[in-house]
């Protein structure tokens, strides 16, 4: 199991790791895959993969490789295991006092007894504090999960309600033009309704106008009388 995570080193999503060593984010997963496939490990979440600084380092060597991926990644699981075996390995510098422990077997055994105890005493400690770093780092990747969620969350609500409006707008407009295309027609009618009269009053001016005409001739002649006058009217 990992335990060489560095007090507030940062984790970084697939995402993030794409843009830092600059690939795809398909690309992100194929080299974990590879390096997995040949006993590399990462820190995960369920089957989630959480990368810190060495795993970035790894896939960049991954991308500049002009070897076969599978040796390249290789050579990088050797590194991890060399790099992890001595993260464990905890010399106990011990000053030289053959010259003072004691004769008794006793004694002696009282002595490495001790020595053993805090040896376990400090292994527990070391094993604690890894546990505690794994989890840390681990609420720090949710935290940066939730922090996408939220965002996203946001980002679709704005996006929706873009939406809302731009449909609203459409509306308002096809009403708009609904409306103008009915007071045009209105406008029209009522036109071809003033022009229907206009022609009928011209009609109407223009039977006077002969009338009158047709009036004057008959008076205008001599032998002109009222009865004549009245047989107009009668007709």
């Amino acid at each position: 199991m990992r335990h060489d995570i560095q007090p507030n080193e940062r984790c970084f999503s697939s995402k993030e790791v794409a843009e830092e060593v600059e690939i795809a984010t398909a690309t992100v997963r194929k080299y974990g895959q590879i390096l997995e496939r040949n006993g590399y490990e990462f820190f995960k979440e369920g089957n989630r993969r959480i990368f810190v600084q060495t795993d970035i380092e790894a896939l960049i060597a991954l991308r500049d490789t002009e070897k076969p991926l599978d040796d390249t990644a290789k050579d990088l699981v050797y590194q991890q295991k060399a790099r992890l075996a001595g993260s464990i390995e905890t010399e106990v510098a011990l000053p030289d006092t053959n010259e003072n422990l004691p004769d008794d077997p006793n004694d002696l055994k009282e002595v490495f007894m001790f020595l053993a105890n805090e040896l376990a005493a400090t292994r527990e400690k070391n094993d604690q504090l890894t546990n505690s770093v794994s989890q840390l780092k681990t609420t720090v990747s949710r935290l940066q999960q939730d922090h996408h969620d939220i965002s996203a969350s946001i980002g679709n609500s704005a996006n929706k309600t873009q939406t809302k409006i731009e449909k609203l707008s459409e509306q308002q407009k096809d009403q708009y033009e609904t409306l103008l295309q009915q007071e045009k027609q209105k406008s029209e009618y009522l036109q071809e309704e003033i022009q229907n009269m206009r022609e009928e009053q011209k009609n109407v001016w223009h039977l006077q106008n002969e009338f009158n005409k047709k009036l004057e001739k008959k008076l205008q002649k001599p032998e002109w009388n009222w009865r004549r006058l009245f047989s107009i009217f009668r007709k």
